[in-house]
């Protein structure tokens, strides 16, 4: 079993719901079904278990959420990484957007 140490030094298993869940706030309004959510949620639980740790932490699991999301709506993962990575203001999202766009232009996308 998958344990995650919360902020506040709780333990709790891990949940992928939660994963979804969070993920889906970010999505709203975006044009990304269901499916590709379960998806996510997936891979975010496959990435941390393959660790091999028997438990993580809540950023862990905060980091292991973005680079899928990015991958999957470029909106959405700014929404979340705004939350996650505690923008400060329009400087944190430009540094973002410019991260996103540079990695378009040497991926090819």
């Amino acid at each position: 079993m998958l344990l995650v140490t919360k902020r506040s030094g709780n333990l709790e298993p891990f949940d992928r719901q939660k994963v979804i869940d969070g993920v889906c706030k970010a999505c709203q309004g975006r044009p990304i079904d269901e499916d590709a959510l379960k998806q996510l949620g997936q891979q975010v639980e496959e990435d941390l278990r393959s660790q091999g740790l028997a438990q993580v932490k809540s950023e862990d699991i905060g980091k292991a959420i973005l680079k899928p999301l990015r991958e999957l709506d470029e909106v959405a993962y700014l929404r979340f990484a705004s939350v996650y990575q505690n923008f400060n203001g329009l400087s944190d999202f430009q540094k973002a957007i410019d991260d996103l766009k540079q990695d378009k232009a040497t991926s090819g996308k």
